[in-house]
């Protein structure tokens, strides 16, 4: 990467004479992007010469440990057998459909390790819909286990991980050489590594294309960090979960799997405590999930004991919730960060207790992130503290959307940057905020209202658990805040005071119209409200009063 201009400033990162944000974080050390080299062959060239037999994997219900060196040579193996038995070669696409086990983070490094392509995707999909991602992205192979490989399209050639047959694939013996698999195949950092689907919460799914540099980018600025024991209760077929899986090394951390069926708060508490786990992924449900069990059972916060570090993303988190949880675990640091799907994950993360102490911000920019604060209309960049469009560009932005060139010019231009979609802004230390999704700005007269500032008013109120506010349509002002509201458990809150209790808070145009009370707010996997569900009840309201 090149340094940034010199007349960058050092405390927000802003260059005046190219309207800029650029990363004040320390430089990272990138390999050379002519370098033929493989995300597996980086990652595992900074493990220590001498492999850890600390646990790599953990299975957290079955208690099930693979140690380093088991991981490694299983790597390999399986790396060996799917080309000589399988016949998988550079540039073929796995699609994975399988819940969490110990097998899958494998699975993940030895397919990119001979160049094929890992293309996993959420197990409780309908046939018709993994039918549309199988479309998107063409597999030539697929891993599945029992429960799931009858959702697949018939005539993919498939592999059951809960099989006999592929538990022997993880002890095959190496080439007659005793070379590692993989080693005579050429991998281009520029090659596609894996192809993860985007969400659809606001259209349709997209296939999103991430080469070798884009996993290597991400996950180098985490070299030389000390050794941790990571807990992931995300979904690992999302870029949040899928990330966190490839985080193994440089630093040789144990990784802890959630593979229950259903989330469960007191379970995964149990399991910090057992495992020691010092670092938690969770999205906002789940860290609501806890922090509810914890305000009930205050002897839960003690099983957490180890817990250092909570890092909550792939959705918006609301400020109460934040202070709901550091009051119920006040040693334990909870990190937010940003990014998407075709960024690789976070190019922005709060690091430390200080930027943890920025409420509501997502941290500062990762190194090698340029970005832009653009006008949404205008398309004029902005100065620090101006809300925009944030448009970014490095080298860990996606290849672009798997034979979709269209979609691709829509969001990613000839000078790299891609428009997120996001309403941000950057304050004058460089700490990033992120206000809402353009398209989900609510229009009343000619204003525009983000419904996650909404949303995190009405979530500090004592009776509410969760909140989610959505356009609901008007003839004379066009749009009106409504909102769906879960109360608390016993809570006997009613319309008039949700209302009075935001109308005392906010300017008159962002006061609540509509209140609809529910027992859940629908989220997808990651945890991202899907609006247009709610949208969908809002509008059919609204027509059922004509």
């Amino acid at each position: 990467m090149p340094p940034p201009p010199a007349d960058v400033d050092p405390r927000s990162g802003y260059c005046a004479a190219t309207k800029t944000f650029h990363s004040i974080r320390p430089p990272v050390p990138l390999p050379p992007p002519e370098l033929p080299l493989s995300f597996p062959s980086f990652t595992f060239s900074l493990l220590p010469a001498e492999h850890p037999s600390r646990p790599a994997l953990i299975d957290a219900a079955t208690g099930e440990s693979v140690p380093y060196p088991t991981f490694l040579s299983r790597v390999s193996a399986l790396a060996a057998t799917l080309r000589a038995r399988l016949g998988v070669a550079r540039g073929d696409v796995a699609f994975v459909l399988a819940p969490p086990g110990v097998h899958v983070p494998v699975l993940y490094f030895a397919l990119m390790a001979v160049g094929a392509v890992v293309s996993p995707a959420n197990p409780a999909l309908t046939a018709g819909e993994i039918s549309g991602l199988v479309a998107l992205s063409g597999p030539s192979v697929a891993f599945a286990v029992k429960a799931t490989a009858g959702k697949l399209p018939p005539g993919l050639n498939t592999v059951l991980l809960d099989s006999a047959q592929f538990l022997s694939f993880l002890h095959e013996p190496r080439g007659e050489d005793g070379t590692a698999a993989g080693a005579d195949v050429v991998i281009h950092q520029s090659d596609t590594a894996a192809i993860l689907y985007s969400s659809g919460t606001t259209g349709r799914a997209k296939a999103v294309a991430l080469t070798h540099r884009n996993l290597i980018a991400s996950n180098a600025t985490r070299a030389g960090l000390a050794t941790e024991v990571l807990m992931i209760a995300v979904p690992i077929f999302h870029i949040y979960g899928f990330t966190f899986c490839l985080r193994l090394a440089p630093s040789a951390n144990t990784l802890v799997l959630h593979t229950a069926r259903r989330f469960d708060s007191s379970a995964v508490l149990a399991a910090v405590g057992r495992f020691g786990v010092t670092r938690l992924a969770l999205a906002p449900p789940a860290l609501l999930a806890i922090v509810r069990a914890a305000e009930k059972d205050e002897t839960l916060i003690a099983r957490a004991a180890t817990l250092q570090v909570v890092n909550c993303g792939g959705a918006p988190m609301a400020t109460g919730l934040f202070w709901r949880f550091s009051h119920k675990f006040p040693d334990v640091c909870l990190l937010q960060g940003y990014g998407l799907t075709e960024t690789t994950s976070g190019f922005c993360r709060a690091v430390g207790e200080e930027e943890s102490a920025q409420i509501g911000s997502v941290g500062r920019l990762s190194w090698g992130a340029e970005v832009k604060i653009v006008h949404p209309e205008s398309e004029v960049a902005l100065p620090p503290c101006m809300p925009g469009e944030l448009w970014v560009r490095g080298p860990f932005v996606m290849k672009g959307y798997a034979g979709d060139k269209e979609s691709t010019s829509k969001i990613l231009d000839s000078e790299g940057w891609l428009r997120t979609g996001d309403l941000c802004y950057i304050d004058k230390d460089g700490i990033v905020f992120v206000v809402d999704r353009l398209k989900e700005l609510i229009k009343y007269k000619g204003y525009q209202i983000p419904p996650a500032e909404l949303e995190s008013l009405l979530q500090t109120h004592p009776d509410i658990d969760e909140a989610a506010v959505v356009p609901y349509p008007d003839d004379q002002a066009g749009e009106l805040p409504a909102a769906f509201i879960v109360r608390r458990s016993g809570s006997n809150l009613h319309e008039a005071q949700i209302k009075e209790f935001v109308a005392k808070q906010v300017v008159h145009y962002k006061q609540i119209h509509h209140v609809f009370f529910v027992n859940s707010i629908p989220k997808n996997a990651a945890g991202k409200i899907l609006r247009k569900d709610l949208t969908k009840l809002a509008l059919q309201h609204a027509r059922s009063k004509l």
